[in-house]
């Protein structure tokens, strides 16, 4: 005779992000008290005001970003991009590297895009033109760099044209230089759901808590750096066009910030010249830390050691040039 299952089956309590959520709101309401009187400093304040200013300006550019980028993840055929490709492989890299103008997405989004891309036939070089456009002049990070700068078209200009002239630049070099062995064509990573408002649905949440996790870190960091570092340091950096420019690159791989974001990062650094700023905002979307682990896992890191530093480099380069060209 055969047992029959217990009428009741104890189960393991886990708390998920509403009891998480909830907890907080008590431990707010309940110390309210005590974080005013912690807030009561002049330093806490004005970080807390610049980072609040941040996030506030920020997050609106963000989750339109990542919903647009959900959209073109869940409802634009892959083979869309092929026919539009042209045959010819020196071509092709300019026509990648505009396309990226009209295509908004996110860092995180632009690796797998760029690993099916070549997956399905398009010539690595173009694949990674629009890797490294897309999320550095597509119209979010356009227009948000206008709001985040106004009164300073020469400045989205500017990031315009140094981000379109490396994305270019680096598909002519590996059309030129790359060996097919440096490549591994990995995986697709994005989230693929049981219909396309499932995979939108999906990859639209996953990479707004992504990249608002990353936001958030930015944000704290740009208000940390700018109550923590006394003013004298910051001007004696900002002081040496060389070592701002250094500087700034250096933060935008470390911060690993949103592109949809990164421009009101780059406006709070004010004692930093516009080239400076310029190149925080060039060198950021297509050279930083979750980037070029993404590259590595996908692509190999044979790919990544070649493709990370040469980036960087050519870059910083391009942020000078238009810099001294449009901003000086």
């Amino acid at each position: 005779m055969s047992q029959q299952p217990p009428e009741h089956t104890r189960t393991r309590y886990r708390p998920g992000a509403l009891e998480f959520l909830a907890l907080g709101l008590i431990v707010l309401v309940l110390g309210q008290r005590w974080l005013v009187e912690l807030f009561d400093v002049p330093a806490l304040q004005t970080g807390a005001t610049v980072f609040v200013a941040i996030m506030i300006q920020a997050t609106p550019f963000l989750l339109l970003g990542v919903v647009l980028s959900g959209a073109i993840a869940a409802f634009v055929p892959g083979s869309f991009w092929r026919r539009v490709m042209p045959k010819n492989k020196a071509l092709a890299v300019p026509v990648a590297g505009c396309a990226g103008a009209l295509i908004p997405g996110c860092e995180c989004a632009s690796v797998p895009v760029a690993n099916g891309l070549m997956s399905k036939g398009v010539t690595p070089a173009a694949a990674l033109a629009f890797l490294l456009s897309a999320p550095a002049i597509n119209p979010i990070v356009m227009v948000s760099t206008f709001v985040a700068f106004p009164g300073q078209p020469e400045l989205v200009l500017a990031r315009f044209l140094a981000s379109l002239a490396t994305a270019m630049a680096l598909g002519w070099l590996w059309l030129k230089f790359g060996k097919s062995q440096w490549l591994r064509l990995g995986p697709r990573t994005h989230l693929i759901g049981s219909n396309s408002w499932h995979t939108f649905r999906l990859t639209a949440s996953h990479d707004f808590l992504h990249a608002g996790g990353f936001l958030v870190i930015g944000a704290m960091a740009a208000a940390a750096i700018n109550v923590l570092v006394p003013p004298a340091w910051m001007n004696a950096v900002a002081d040496n066009p060389l070592l701002a420019i250094g500087a700034m690159a250096a933060l935008a791989i470390l911060l690993s910030i949103c592109s949809e974001a990164d421009a009101f990062i780059a406006a709070s650094f004010t004692e930093f010249s516009n080239t400076a700023k310029l190149t925080f905002m060039v060198v950021g979307p297509m050279v930083d830390l979750k980037l070029i682990s993404l590259q590595a896992g996908t692509f190999g890191r044979a790919f990544a050691a070649r493709f990370a530093p040469t980036t960087a480099v050519v870059a910083i380069l391009m942020s000078v040039l238009f810099g001294w060209w449009l901003l000086t």
